[in-house]
């Protein structure tokens, strides 16, 4: 029974008018816009999308779009999220320091505590230093 349905199957693909594509699509231009530093569609920033449509004939600035908004205020969420993750970053190397700062003074501490040379060996360290 699989042997006849896996036939069947693969006649009905073989005769078939469409064919299935395996490859990914990609936008017009999306590879040279990465190339040259610009965002891979031409929507997501610039002048085309942040500045607006049009302005009063006096010279005034029309007011804010919408998505221009939208926009700076998921900027603004994204920036705050960057400075509370370098402020958490710096915080995290800072405590690293003083922990490599107590156990250094610890093992000098323990050093101190060692046993002294007495006697000859006192005398004989004096004498080379």
């Amino acid at each position: 029974m699989a042997a006849l349905t896996r036939t069947l199957c693969c006649s009905v693909f073989r005769y078939s008018s469409r064919q299935l594509s395996m490859t990914c699509g990609v936008q017009a231009g999306q590879k040279w816009r990465k190339e040259h530093g610009l965002s891979t569609s031409g929507s997501e920033y610039g002048p085309m999308t942040d500045l607006p449509d049009w302005s009063f004939a006096d010279g005034r600035p029309a007011p804010p779009m919408k998505g221009y908004l939208r926009r700076r205020q998921e900027r603004e969420v994204l920036a705050r999220r960057i400075v509370m993750l370098n402020s958490e970053v710096d915080r995290g190397v800072e405590a690293w320091k003083e922990r490599e700062e107590e156990a250094r003074r610890m093992e000098e501490h323990r050093k101190s505590l060692l046993l002294k040379p007495k006697g000859k060996l006192l005398m004989k360290n004096k004498s080379q230093s």
